[in-house]
C-alpha cells in the first residue's frame, strides 16, 4: 500500500494526525478513524496491513512498527463495529475516501443509486 506523495494536490489535510482515536466503540469512530487516515495522505483500504504502507517519494515505510500496530488494532476494532452494525466496513471506507478527496465529484458514492441507461 502507498501513501499519495502530499504535493499531489489530492488530499486536504495530509498530515500525521497526533490525536489519533484510541479506540473504535460505534460507526461515528469508524468514520473518525478513516477520515483520519485519509488525512495522513493513505490510500486506504480494511484489507492492507499498516506495516505495509509506504511513503511513494522515499520509498520509506509510512509508519513505524508501533504506529502500524495502533492502526492494524483499531482497524480491527472498525470491522468488529461495522460487522455488529450490519454496515459494510469497504463501503463505508470508499465513500469516506472519496468524499475527502474530493474525488466524489467524479466517481459515484457507494451510497449512491446508480442508474444504467
Amino acid at each position: 500500500m502507498l501513501l499519495i506523495p502530499r504535493k499531489s494536490g489530492i488530499f486536504k489535510g495530509h498530515q500525521r494526525n497526533s490525536a489519533m482515536i484510541t479506540i473504535i466503540k460505534n460507526l461515528e469512530d469508524v468514520k473518525l478513524f478513516t477520515r483520519q487516515l485519509v488525512s495522513e495522505g493513505t490510500n486506504f483500504h480494511p484489507d492492507d496491513d499498516f506495516n505495509n504502507y509506504v511513503n511513494l517519494e522515499t520509498g520509506e515505510p509510512s509508519y513505524t512498527l508501533e504506529e502500524a500496530e495502533i492502526r492494524n488494532q483499531l482497524l480491527y476494532q472498525c470491522f468488529k463495529v461495522c460487522e455488529d452494525s450490519g454496515e459494510d466496513i469497504y463501503d463505508l471506507a470508499q465513500e469516506i475516501f472519496l468524499i475527502e478527496t474530493g474525488l466524489d465529484k467524479f466517481i459515484p458514492l457507494p451510497s449512491q443509486d446508480y442508474n444504467e441507461e
